[in-house]
């Protein structure tokens, strides 16, 4: 009784903090610590709150398909008129999937150095399922690569939703946002139809993210009643890997795009977005920064006004190399606390699905909270335990994506300059930024 006298005064606590206009993160923060708490003082007593937690797992694995189809969907279609999809607008999304490819395998790789999921235990969560999971993940192993990939082309579009076959949706909603703008003005309602779905679909997330303080509280009585505080040394572990992949990702591949392609000096490109950095890094939003990116690579860098213009805002829609570099870490994380062991096809996996959904993550509040989970199904992870690490995670994600942020418009910024040498409109010298 006394658990249950604890476990609803802290759930009033949450609620009126919402009410009284507390910022979500703060609220999970809250959620976070008052459930660790709670875990460490009633131990496997706090187990009785995992019902909860399951509520909430549900709630966020009913997501998952309708935020997929949706936002990828509205992502093909915000590319706007076909025609752009020219000469720029080729050179310029060949280049975002390159530096998202890579960025996938940096994340891993840090992952696999700095090993954040080693000594977290979650691979007894659910254990009828992972067993299934490892049984189905050995059966796919033996399959040929050319069948496995074939298996991303869907049969049966709607069955794929159905089972919730992740790469096979990614795929279909890919092509169906192409063919929607390839249909000109007779797809144009349909697309009106993704976009407006999209946008419910947005404020349902909202809703259910607005009760994810308390799923974090139950979660974490379950988490700390049985592994203790330990768990907090491989959280920062990630968040140490993840800064560092994003700076090594920034000096090797943007620096290596503006030196070697743009033929501008890096560390003049770097003061003369100094001030869209900084924006992004604060706000956390490639949105909010636009204008600041836009004025900087005009002003500052000599980029024509029509690429800058055209270039940018396509990357704050399917430029999330920091997303990617996410992706990549959480994944290992993942793997390594449930125990399971990736072999090439399962890097693969991870890669093509991060890349391919970090594309509509641009709209998506929380964002890699969904597209993790998405992920993590992709290599044998249940929704369980998925959930159990990104709520795990997820207190900690302000921090953890002003650094994603910040590496997406850096990105941005240095694919719209070299686009901007190859078309031509770039103007030389590279200017020193403006000062007041």
């Amino acid at each position: 009784m006394l658990f249950w006298g604890v476990l609803l005064g802290a759930f009033v606590l949450l609620f009126v903090l919402g009410r009284m206009g507390l910022p979500l993160w703060a609220r999970v923060f809250a959620g976070l610590v008052l459930g660790g708490v709670a875990g460490i003082l009633f131990g496997e007593t706090a187990g009785q709150a995992k019902p909860i937690g399951d509520g909430f797992i549900k709630l966020i694995r009913m997501l998952i398909i309708p935020l997929i189809v949706t936002t990828l969907t509205s992502g093909m279609i915000a590319l706007g008129d076909p025609k752009r999809i020219g000469s720029l607008g080729l050179r310029t999304i060949a280049l975002y999937l390159f530096t998202t490819s890579i960025a996938v395998f940096i994340g891993i790789g840090f992952a696999i150095l700095f090993k954040p999921g080693f000594g977290v235990d979650y691979a007894s969560v659910d254990s009828t399922s992972a067993i299934t999971e490892r049984l189905d993940q050995a059966a796919a192993a033996k399959r040929s690569a050319v069948e496995q990939i074939l298996d991303v082309i869907p049969d049966n579009p709607l069955a794929a939703m159905v089972n919730g076959d992740i790469l096979p949706v990614i795929f279909f909603s890919i092509l169906l946002g192409v063919a929607i703008l390839a249909a000109g003005e007779k797809g144009e309602r349909f697309g009106q139809v993704m976009e407006s779905a999209a946008e419910s679909i947005l404020k349902l997330t909202q809703g259910v993210m607005w009760l994810a303080p308390f799923g974090v509280f139950a979660l974490m009585c379950w988490v700390l009643g049985t592994q203790g505080l330990a768990v907090l040394v491989n959280l920062g572990k990630l968040a140490i890997a993840l800064y560092l992949a994003c700076i090594v990702h920034i000096f090797v591949v943007y620096g290596g795009l503006v030196t070697l392609l743009a033929r501008v000096n890096f560390f003049k490109f770097v003061r003369g977005m100094a001030d869209a950095m900084s924006t992004a890094y604060s706000t956390a939003s490639s949105s909010a920064t636009l204008p600041v990116t836009i004025g900087n690579l005009t002003k500052n860098l000599g980029v024509s006004r029509a690429v800058a213009g055209s270039v940018a805002p396509l990357g704050a829609t399917i430029n999330m190399d920091g997303t990617s570099i996410y992706l990549g870490i959480v994944s290992l994380f993942a793997a390594q606390a449930v125990g399971i062991d990736l072999g090439a096809a399962d890097y693969i996996a991870i890669a093509v699905t991060a890349t391919a959904a970090s594309i509509g993550a641009a709209g998506i509040p929380s964002a890699s909270l969904f597209l993790a989970l998405a992920v993590l199904s992709s290599f044998g992870v249940t929704s369980e335990q998925a959930v159990l690490i990104i709520a795990l995670i997820f207190p900690f994600d302000r921090l953890l994506d002003m650094m994603r942020t910040l590496t997406n418009v850096t990105g941005d910024a240095a694919v719209a300059t070299t686009v901007a040498k190859w078309e031509g409109e770039l103007r030389q010298p590279v200017r020193e930024p403006e000062t007041a």
